[in-house]
Order: C-alpha cells, then sequence, then structure tokens
C-alpha cells in the first residue's frame, strides 16, 4: 500500500532507522501514523495529497518497519526522541522546514515537533486528540474505559509486553482497532493485514515504552511547558471523530487546544478514533484547505 511512493531509510542520530515512503512534488508534508498503526493509514489520500505536495509518510521509531533504540529506557521512546527523528528524516530529504499531520501517537509526535523546532513547523494538523497533559489532568472512568491501553501498556515490569506477545497478533489488533459500535469494516483488508504483520515482539516492546513515556517523561515535559506558557507558535487544524473516545468523553476539543496552541481551527467528523480511514474524503479536503494556504 502507498506503493507508488518512493521507500526509504534512514538512520538519526538517536539511534534509529526510520522506514518511510515519499513521493509528489510541492510544498512539504510530514504524515505520521498512531497506535497501533504504521504509515499505511494514510494510504485512502496519500495519492492525492501527493498531487499537490511532497509527502513523506514515515513509520514512527519501534513501530512498522522502522527501528529504535533500546526500549528498556524509556526516555528512547519520549515524543521528544520521536519528533526528533522525524526532523532528522525531513532535512536529510531536503527540507529544512514542512509541515506536518499527525494521528493519535504521531499526533502527540507532532505536538511535541511543533515545541521543541518551531522554526521547522510552518502548519500542523492534529487528528483525533487532546494534549496528552490535559488528559492525565482530566482522566475519568468514561474515559478509562475506552482508553484502557493508557493505564495497561505503561504498566513495569514487562507484565503489557509478555501478555500482548502471548495472543496471536490479529486476536489482540481485532479487539485494539475494532472500536465498539464501528468494528473493523472501516479498515481495507490489506491495511489490517500489514498492521498485523507489523505487530511484532519489536513493535509491542517499542510501543510500551512509548506509552510509558507519555505517562511519565512527557507528561512532565509538558507540564513545565503549559506552566511557562509555551504554546504551539502556527496555524493549527484539530480534525477528531464524533463517535471516537476523544469526541464523545471530552467537550469542545478544539476549545480545549485553544490553551495549547495560539491559532486552532478544525471540527468533529463523522466517524470513530482512525480519522483518515474512516472519514478520508473530509480528512482530504481540509488538509488541501488547510496546507495550501499561504
Amino acid at each position: 500500500m502507498v506503493d507508488n511512493f518512493e521507500r526509504l531509510e534512514i538512520e538519526t542520530s538517536g539511534g534509529a532507522r526510520i522506514h518511510l515512503r515519499h513521493g509528489g512534488g510541492g510544498p512539504p508534508l510530514l504524515l505520521l501514523h498512531g497506535n497501533p498503526q504504521t504509515h499505511v493509514c494514510w494510504h485512502r489520500i496519500a495519492d492525492r495529497l501527493a498531487e499537490h505536495f511532497h509527502v513523506v509518510a514515515t513509520d514512527l521509531r519501534g513501530y512498522g518497519d522502522s527501528t529504535g533504540p533500546d526500549p528498556a529506557d524509556t526516555a528512547n521512546y519520549t515524543f521528544r526522541a520521536m519528533a526528533q527523528d522525524q526532523v532528522e528524516v525531513m532535512r536529510a530529504l531536503g527540507h529544512e522546514r514542512f509541515m506536518v499531520a499527525g494521528h493519535d501517537r504521531g499526533a502527540r509526535t507532532a505536538h511535541r515537533m511543533a515545541l521543541d523546532h518551531p522554526e521547522r513547523v510552518l502548519r500542523l494538523a492534529l487528528l483525533d486528540i487532546l494534549p496528552t497533559l490535559h488528559i492525565w489532568r482530566n482522566a475519568s472512568a468514561a474515559w478509562a474505559m475506552k482508553s484502557w491501553h493508557w493505564l495497561f501498556m505503561p504498566q513495569e515490569g514487562g507484565l503489557p509486553e509478555r501478555m500482548m506477545e502471548a495472543v496471536p497478533p490479529e486476536w489482540y489488533l481485532e479487539r485494539k482497532l475494532g472500536k465498539l459500535g464501528i468494528g473493523l469494516s472501516i479498515f481495507a483488508p490489506e491495511a489490517f493485514a500489514e498492521y498485523v504483520r507489523c505487530f511484532t515482539p519489536k513493535t509491542i516492546r517499542a510501543s510500551c515504552a512509548d506509552y510509558r513515556a507519555a505517562a511519565t517523561l512527557d507528561r512532565e515535559m509538558d507540564e513545565a511547558d503549559f506552566v511557562a506558557g509555551r504554546r504551539i507558535a502556527c496555524p493549527t487544524l484539530v480534525l477528531y471523530g464524533g463517535k471516537s473516545h476523544t469526541g464523545s468523553v471530552f467537550d469542545d476539543v478544539a476549545a480545549i487546544w485553544r490553551d495549547y496552541a495560539e491559532e486552532v481551527t478544525g471540527e468533529a467528523l463523522p466517524c470513530g478514533h482512525y480519522v483518515p480511514e474512516h472519514a478520508p474524503e473530509e480528512t482530504l479536503a481540509w488538509f488541501l484547505r488547510f496546507f495550501r494556504q499561504e
């Protein structure tokens, strides 16, 4: 999938090897996926975006066909570390400044990138997330029941890794991706098969380190930035699923983001959490309007 793009692997200074596909011409647009997916999550819109942009779709460190340093050290999987990978990838492709769209963990990586590297991020799209700090500050029973993996995956001592590795990947992913009331029908069979292929012990251990970092180190970074008044400076697009845990548990998502970003636009879409695959036409229309502005 995304077969019309050129495949590359780029090593970064942080000990990761980032797998990516890129294609098209025009202003650079970086696409970042979420958990437990890969760059394939953009397959329904990537080719059409490439008619307007140089599209770069990567696998985050440890996910998909990318590799990363030892996940035993949680610091290796902070959003800061993952954002640094992506900045180096774009530089290797000749882009010092670029636009970014991220979904789920990719959106959290993009949020950190906009804070750590404001001179590089021209425009930012965040799909179906709220700020990590806001979620931890406002956790509730309703949220926890729909976002159980946030509490499960950060557990120490190898507990989540051993449990996730003990079951067939397709069994786990059917339950993780098949959201209540929505199911798996929104996914192309080829995409689901790719997520299953990539759900290996390598990815499981890296993703648990990612969630462990979000509950500890990332939260500390976000708290320090929020107290200091540091906010996203570039124009920011916020799209979220009206049927997702984000849209159904919390109030006006865009309004919450205005405490974290200077300029926010966006809306709820008629879909669940996996926005690029569940609402590709609406996502594409928003991206073309937002990213083609001067």
